[in-house]
């Protein structure tokens, strides 16, 4: 039985790109971290998220950031959600968005040399 790590996982297991070579394994969990926020819009939403007062955003602050459709703008929001790169929360009709900051720390030591 193999365990497998969510791309999170594995960029907090990571040593600094600098420091050591990724493994193969590694260097795929990373690149879906790397996918995910390679998207302009999904960029975008992610410091939109990141950047709004107390660190979340109800999904009905972000539509107006775009000319995009509210299912667009949603299905951005799950493949950031599938990634690791944002919580979740339902309350009532509205979805709220939470960056996973330490998944950002950890992703930026990885890159930047640091350990986490």
């Amino acid at each position: 039985m193999s365990l497998e790590l969510t791309p999170v996982q594995t960029v907090a297991c990571c040593s600094p790109l600098a420091r050591e070579p990724l493994s193969e394994s590694e260097a795929e969990g990373v690149a879906a971290l790397f996918k995910a926020l390679a998207d302009p819009v999904r960029l975008r939403l992610m410091s939109l998220v990141a950047s709004h007062e107390g660190g979340e955003a109800c999904v009905c602050d972000l539509n107006d950031a775009f000319e995009l459709s509210q299912p667009t703008i949603s299905h951005h929001l799950k493949v950031l959600h599938e990634a690791g790169l944002l919580d979740r929360e339902k309350r009532g009709v509205w979805v709220y968005y939470k960056a996973r900051t330490e998944a950002l720390q950890n992703l930026a030591a990885l890159i930047g040399g640091q350990a986490a």
